[in-house]
């Protein structure tokens, strides 16, 4: 029985001590992550956090190639999923479905975090409160919307800045470390709050670095332009007009301050996530409505910054044997892959991605754009 009190004692010591040095996202982390036998997010993860519905209305459904699922898998590929534990790859060729295949349960109307795939979102709604007068545009400053950056490097900061990772903020993005700014933004009641304190340190603008944090503040500029919440809007201007098939699911901080994970964690089909290529594809428009303005839509996917190249506004973009494509990326692998001139579009949603550099023709990414190219070409 003394030992017994003892743990209790230890286990309520190291409770208060985590209130008192602001670390108590940590017990909701070790609950989510670690006690579901994971060491990271994970792409069912949204089941255990509070989340806010991206409704749909009038679902419009892909077309289905003449040659669907006639194509065979090349073993390159067949292997990279079963080993990679893939869950939903897609290839659409011409607005038409050619190839799809699902995993381990998952199906059509299957629910999956999308992680950072959720940050060209984000910028997309960006393009369209700017079209609809809400925000000014891309040099707009920050501070028209926070006073937290009227001062010193931060009133330099624009929202351009924050959708191309050229805040400067002081931000240390990653992903297997427990105390961390990544982390703790992820299991945070008040993401709100947790942003707004963090601080300017470097001149904006100067060069791309990869940064959640840019992304939350931004989503936050576009919730309090527009006075609305981040799903109700990506519903109004999205998800509905572009005829998705599935409600969706976005993960807010809590029940009581409802800030969406503006820097990832839409959960949704991975049918759905390709309208995001085929919109981005024909420049903004959809089906003759225009979403977009299409000057907007060919800005976001041209670098920003010439030693970055590979990065625009929230998209990221590569050279394939000379073919232009851009892509949504987001953790352990969520990719939804486009090549313009081409009209194809891939998706691919799973747990495990092995990282390279695509344009040394090396990782998963790569991987998948080119047996996803060789799929879609094998026939006419």
């Amino acid at each position: 029985m003394k030992i017994i009190k003892w743990i209790l004692i230890c286990l309520s010591l190291i409770i208060s001590l985590l209130y008192i040095f602001k670390l108590d996202y940590l017990l909701r982390g070790v609950r989510t992550i670690y006690l579901t036998g994971n060491v990271t997010a994970f792409i069912s993860d949204y089941k255990y956090f509070n989340n806010e519905q991206i409704k749909t209305q009038k679902p419009e459904y892909w077309l289905k190639h003449k040659n669907y699922n006639q194509i065979e898998e090349t073993e390159v590929l067949k292997k990279l999923n079963q080993e990679r534990e893939t869950k939903a790859f897609i290839v659409i060729k011409n607005d038409s479905i050619l190839f799809e295949k699902y995993f381990d349960g998952y199906n059509n109307s299957s629910l999956s975090n999308s992680f950072s795939v959720t940050k060209s979102i984000i910028v997309s709604m960006l393009g369209k409160a700017i079209m609809e007068g809400y925000i000014k545009g891309l040099d707009q400053p920050v501070s028209d919307f926070f006073d937290e950056y009227k001062d010193g490097l931060a009133a330099e900061l624009t929202v351009g800045h924050l959708a191309s990772m050229s805040s400067g903020m002081e931000w240390d993005e990653k992903y297997y470390s427990v105390i961390n700014i990544t982390s703790e933004s992820y299991f945070t009641r008040d993401l709100r709050s947790l942003i707004l304190n963090q601080k300017i340190i470097k001149k904006p603008g100067q060069s791309f670095r990869y940064s959640s944090g840019d992304t939350q503040l931004l989503g936050m500029v576009i919730e309090k332009a527009t006075g609305v919440s981040l799903s109700s809007y990506l519903s109004e201007k999205f998800w509905t007009p572009m005829g998705a098939e599935n409600a969706a699911l976005w993960q807010i901080d809590s029940k009581k301050n409802k800030m969406e994970k503006a820097y990832c964690c839409i959960s949704g089909s991975a049918r759905d996530f390709a309208r995001f290529g085929k919109l981005y594809i024909n420049n903004g428009n959809w089906n003759g409505e225009q979403i977009l303005d299409s000057s907007f839509v060919k800005q976001v996917i041209l670098p920003v910054f010439n030693n970055s190249d590979y990065y625009g506004y929230g998209w990221w973009l590569y050279n394939f044997n000379g073919k232009k494509v851009f892509t949504m990326n987001g953790h352990r692998g969520q990719f939804i892959i486009s090549f313009p001139k081409e009209n194809i579009i891939i998706v691919r949603q799973g747990e495990h991605n092995e990282k390279g550099d695509v344009n040394k023709q090396e990782g998963d990414l790569y991987k998948y754009i080119s047996e996803g190219y060789k799929l879609a070409t094998s026939q006419n």
